[in-house]
């Protein structure tokens, strides 16, 4: 709960704030069943103690509210994807405005090599999200990848760890601004495809999640507004 609520403060304080918009949930201990943030709330108001404990209808097993009627759509991706314990979807801005010109990511710079070849793309933006329809949609979009760029929305990471969905949301926003700045001087140039996967790879471990995280934790809980998110 407290890493859950460390990523909400993270991701609001390095650029995926967009009011109400986004959600974040990460299996929990009983089989069919995640946390998540409850509606009405924004990330930096996140803690501990009031995210809920939801079943895959969304119906509250633990906590006060109810969820965003938006996250039916990450009980698809758990069902199709057995390795995943965290989802994160936001619309962070240069994500968001990437995803208005209807092209993938590209990544060629090697401090967004941990996405390298790890980002799929929805290429139509199907409406507003209702139903299991958008369920199926994203599950089959994001096949086995750890990330999404969907169309006229936003983003969407799925992780084997809070912490690496964590890491992982924050280089994708990093790696849209890049390519926004660099697309708008001139054509981007491919790095070699050995060399990226091979950075994947290396940047892509626990032990460094782990660091990086705490890192970022570290400097999340030096901000007054976020000395609350600990609390139970």
């Amino acid at each position: 709960r407290q890493k859950l609520a460390l990523t909400c403060r993270i991701l609001f304080d390095n650029g995926h704030d967009s009011g109400l918009a986004g959600q974040i949930t990460a299996r929990s201990e009983q089989p069919a069943t995640f946390l998540t943030q409850r509606l009405g709330l924004g990330f930096d108001e996140i803690c501990a103690g009031n995210l809920l404990l939801v079943d895959e209808h969304l119906q509250v097993l633990e906590g006060e509210g109810m969820a965003n009627p938006a996250n039916r759509f990450h009980a698809w991706v758990y069902r199709a994807r057995p390795d995943v314990r965290c989802i994160i979807h936001t619309h962070a801005v240069h994500t968001a405005a990437l995803s208005m010109l209807e092209v993938p990511l590209e990544i060629s710079h090697m401090d967004n090599c941990v996405l390298y070849d790890d980002v799929a793309f929805l290429p139509k933006w199907p409406g507003v999200p209702v139903g299991n329809e958008e369920g199926e949609l994203i599950a089959s979009a994001l096949g086995n990848k750890r990330a999404l760029l969907l169309a006229h929305h936003g983003l969407l990471v799925a992780c084997s760890s809070i912490e690496e969905a964590c890491l992982l949301a924050l280089a994708l926003e990093r790696a849209a601004r890049m390519h926004l700045l660099a697309a708008s001087v001139g054509k981007i140039k491919p790095i070699n495809p050995e060399l990226g996967r091979e950075a994947h790879d290396w940047i892509l471990r626990a032990q460094r999640s782990a660091a990086a995280f705490s890192y970022y934790a570290r400097r999340s809980l030096k901000q007054q507004h976020n000395a609350d998110c600990l609390l139970e």
